[in-house]
């Protein structure tokens, strides 16, 4: 395929333009960077046009008495010169039985990319990455950087990081409060974020111009961030991509359902009888018996699809997303945002409670509900009975399986884009929305990725072209504050209560669009609820 070399070339021939255009001219950053406690030797790439660096330790390994603790960043130790040339281990998944050599509790690590001729004055932009998966499961490791960096007009840094996911990273309950912290995963990221301020000018980047970006749990990440400390972000972002956010089930950390998660994982561990020392008991427990505490837990709840995730906590996250976000309480920064035609597609096929998936041949609306409610717990029956009216069952040719999905992915990610996309616009900030549908490759939840790491082999050149445009204007919206595309419309911001207008990705088919009426009513018949459902 030329289509790699080409950008190639592209970028090269922008690297050129930048570098006779620059003002203040410094020395290059180069392959090798020194901070205060590590020097990094990564990795120089002439045919990309990229310099990388993989596995930064950001902070010290979250193990042992550090377990269940706010990270302690950066790392408290000079760790001297280290090949930064590979990526660092994974974080352990919550659903794993072992801890694999590709994984492990020690895990904080980030990566960054830049491109090859960036001096130490430039001052470049930098979008920061956080990977999706739930919150129990993902990495750093399938966002590469090429096709980012290659497609921008103006050059750009890209880092990524790595966080505690499942139940090293999200694991609540009254011990944990009163030993330790909840929400460390949010807490790594927050961590990631200082180290860039801190880090970022050794690379060339420009700490005053960061850009947060997420899909899915990276995008519910971004949200969270946004709304932390009521909206005080102290600096560490200036804008946000959030792709497909999700509204879950958020329950605050004194619920009994919090609890009884922790009860059962510590039960698991075979920590249960310890009393006050449970948290020590868990402390002084391998990694590998910790993994099998959290997928006994997770087996243990097979009508829900995400066991670990974000807790109200009363200090860094104050209040549930919608509330937050309808009041002002966040982060008054621009925003790009957006989800998929079929973001609900395939979830409850993958339950393993045949009582909550929509997919068996005898489902009917009791599994419609089991499969709601195994996401959203406080969700009454009432509630469902009122929202089969907004989804009759004959817009679904009948299919139960169609009508649920479309349930779940309107309010756990479209209608969520939405409501994002319209409070960030009546508190004073322009936001931009999209709906990704591409009838070739499909629409499901995360196919828009495709666009920015890594096109599929059968892709077509409609294909190519539309995740082209997309990049464009992702990057344009980084290095400018407002997506923009060569070739394609303008992208016009979100002005109405319903979040219309958004832009509509398809291939050969780039247009601005309306929300329909009735996507605008059930999704608010779905906030009508939002308390109810905790989200």
């Amino acid at each position: 395929m030329l289509y790699l070399p080409i950008l190639a070339s592209l970028i090269s021939f922008a690297s050129a333009i930048f570098i006779a255009e620059r003002q203040n001219v410094g020395p290059l950053v180069g392959a090798t960077v020194s901070l205060d406690y590590v020097t990094l030797n990564g990795v120089q790439n002439a045919s990309t046009g990229i310099i990388s660096f993989r596995g930064i330790p950001y902070a010290d390994p979250p193990v042992g008495n550090l377990r269940w603790r706010a990270p302690v960043s950066p790392p408290s130790k000079n760790l001297g010169t280290i090949e930064a040339t590979e990526f660092g281990k994974a974080c352990v998944r919550a659903s794993q039985i072992t801890v694999a050599t590709q994984t492990s509790e020690d895990c904080l690590f980030g990566n960054v990319y830049i491109p090859i001729n960036t001096q130490t004055t430039d001052k470049l932009p930098v979008l920061v990455w956080f990977h999706g998966g739930g919150f129990q499961s993902g990495s750093s490791h399938t966002a590469p950087p090429e096709l980012i960096l290659q497609t921008s007009a103006k050059p750009l840094i890209l880092v990524s990081f790595d966080y505690r996911l499942g139940q090293f990273g999200f694991l609540g309950g009254s011990q944990i409060a009163a030993d330790g912290d909840i929400n460390a995963g949010l807490l790594d990221q927050r961590a990631a974020l200082q180290w860039v301020q801190r880090y970022i000018p050794n690379f060339g980047g420009d700490p005053g111009r960061v850009t947060l970006w997420g899909q899915s749990a990276g995008a519910g990440s971004a949200m969270f961030h946004m709304m932390a400390n009521d909206g005080d972000n102290q600096g560490l972002f200036h804008s946000v991509i959030a792709e497909s956010p999700p509204f879950g089930y958020t329950p605050n950390n004194t619920d009994a359902h919090v609890q009884n998660i922790f009860n059962d994982f510590a039960t698991n561990a075979g920590c249960s009888i310890k009393g006050t020392k449970t948290m020590s008991c868990l402390r002084n427990l391998t990694s590998k018996q910790l993994a099998v505490a959290g997928n006994k837990t997770l087996n243990s709840r097979p009508a829900t699809l995400f066991v670990f995730g974000p807790i109200v906590d009363g200090t860094y996250v104050q209040r549930r997303p919608f509330q937050a976000f309808s009041t002002g309480l966040f982060s008054h920064v621009p925003l790009l945002v957006g989800s998929n035609t079929n973001e609900g597609a395939n979830w409850s096929a993958t339950l393993e409670d045949p009582a909550a998936n929509t997919s068996m041949p005898n489902a009917n609306e009791t599994t419609v509900f089991n499969f709601m409610n195994g996401q959203y717990p406080t969700l009454t029956q009432d509630t469902i009975n009122e929202a089969f009216s907004f989804y009759p069952l004959d817009d679904y040719q009948g299919s139960f399986s169609l009508q649920g999905q479309q349930m779940y992915g309107e309010v756990r990610y479209i209608c969520s884009s939405g409501s994002l996309a319209t409070d960030i616009t009546l508190f004073g900030n322009k936001s931009y929305r999209f709906h990704y549908d591409n009838p070739h490759l499909g629409s499901n939840h995360h196919d828009e990725l495709d666009a920015q790491f890594d096109p599929p082999d059968d892709s077509d050149d409609s294909d190519l072209a539309l995740f082209e445009d997309m990049r464009q204007y992702w990057t344009s919206f980084v290095t400018d504050g407002m997506p923009s595309s060569i070739s394609n419309p303008s992208w016009m911001p979100v002005d109405t209560l319903i979040g219309s207008p958004r832009i509509l990705l398809q291939p050969n088919n780039i247009v601005m669009e309306d929300v329909d009426n009735s996507l605008a009513d059930r999704c608010d018949f779905w906030n009508s609820k939002a308390q109810e459902m905790q989200i």
